[in-house]
């Protein structure tokens, strides 16, 4: 196991880092910002970053001695090794983290559901904490393309019809202007054509009530 370590993470040389995904100000101590680079350890945590194709939100990964001392840590925790990483669990389905952590090589495992991060180490194999409760949905369901969800939205129908409607009821105003004051041969039309107008002016407040009720409605039911 090759580690190498540094007074300062700002000291480590750039042709010396090579986990793409992760930076040394990410693993050094936050305490002291000392960092230890425990390559194997490293290589893993790489690893589980590739197999999940999520980032890795690394909430504690080296401690130094002192640092250690100070937030409480164990006496002889892989921390301070540069072996162990806490993870949080923001973006992660916990079981399955866990069971790619397992495949990649991690064997100690500590659970901290009310913290929202799970301990990931290079062993001795042991476990520790509750784990967390089994969600409903491991994932998200797939977000449907944005175009599909405005087609079948009922506030984009009622803002559409209201839309057409007011366009139908300008359209119709202004041929009426123009048929009162150059086709004087056809103004028997134009009663009709008022009538047409004020046909689409209601389809339109139609529109509107339909936009806002949808939008209460989906607001009762916390869509937005």
């Amino acid at each position: 196991m090759t580690t190498t370590f540094y007074d300062h993470w700002r000291e480590v040389p750039e042709s010396a880092w090579r986990w793409p995904n992760f930076s040394p100000a990410e693993i050094a101590c936050r305490g002291t910002g000392k960092l230890l680079v425990n390559e194997l350890a490293l290589d893993k945590l790489q690893a589980l970053r590739d197999r999940l194709d999520k980032p890795l939100i690394v909430r504690s990964a080296y401690r130094s001695p002192e640092h250690n001392r100070a937030v409480g840590g164990a006496t002889r925790s892989k921390h301070m090794d540069g072996a162990a990483f806490d993870i949080a669990m923001a973006n992660h389905d916990p079981v399955t983290f866990e069971a790619a952590a397992r495949e990649v090589g991690f064997l100690g495992f500590g659970f901290y559901p009310r913290s929202g991060f799970m301990h990931v180490d290079l062993g001795p194999a042991r476990q520790w904490g509750e784990r967390f409760l089994v969600r409903a949905t491991a994932f998200a369901s797939e977000t449907p393309p944005a175009r599909e969800v405005l087609t079948d939205s009922r506030t984009m129908k009622g803002g559409g019809a209201a839309g057409v409607a007011t366009l139908g009821a300008a359209g119709v105003e202004v041929a009426q202007s123009v048929l009162a004051e150059t086709q004087s041969s056809i103004l028997p039309l134009v009663p009709y054509l008022d009538t047409l107008r004020w046909l689409f002016i209601a389809v339109a407040l139609g529109g509107i009530a339909v936009t806002i009720y949808a939008r209460l409605d989906d607001w009762k039911r916390g869509r937005r």
